[in-house]
């Protein structure tokens, strides 16, 4: 294992989440939303960008997996679904970072059978050169490089999640 370096740290990481915390609450006037948090990686990104809503916001989590230490096997399985029905309201699934798009693709689509009112996507990072799948993403702190991720809440085989900043291992 390498040295992390420090790409985002924390006093601009806190200061972007304020950001879209603002964006969310101008776009959601006088709604309810629901922040569908991916467990566990989205976990710190959520808390942060949920206290920084002025409005009412509910939480709920998903637990999917996807990985296998750092590679994507591309079959998503679904751990924890939501416990709280979405019928008729505004849903925003929250995760740490979008890489292939084959994960969110597809608990967006799982989503839209619970019939909400309408969903979007709001990630801490974007790795755009990894993309497979087309995928709109409403809200994006960071688009990154293809590196790989760990701090604030990204892991790697679940150590470095609490680091207060984003690194990246060489």
């Amino acid at each position: 294992m390498g040295e992390i370096n420090v790409l985002i740290n924390k006093v601009k990481l806190e200061k972007r989440i304020e950001e879209m915390a603002r964006q969310i609450q101008k776009d959601y006037e006088g709604k309810e939303v629901v922040l569908v948090g991916i467990l566990k990686g989205s976990v710190m990104f959520m808390s942060e960008l949920a206290k920084n809503i002025k409005s009412s916001v509910a939480l709920d989590f998903m637990d999917v997996s996807s990985y296998d230490g750092k590679e994507s096997t591309g079959t998503i399985k679904i751990n924890k679904d939501i416990r709280d029905s979405i019928e008729g309201k505004d849903v925003i699934i929250v995760e740490d970072i979008i890489d292939t798009g084959r994960t969110l693709t597809h608990i967006k689509e799982y989503l839209k059978q619970k019939n909400p009112n309408s969903i979007k996507i709001a990630t801490m990072l974007s790795k755009p050169s990894r993309r497979v799948m087309e995928l709109e993403v409403e809200y994006i702190g960071f688009a990154i490089e293809d590196k790989f991720i760990v701090g604030y809440g990204l892991d790697y085989n679940e150590k470095y999640r609490n680091l207060p900043y984003i690194g990246y291992i060489e």
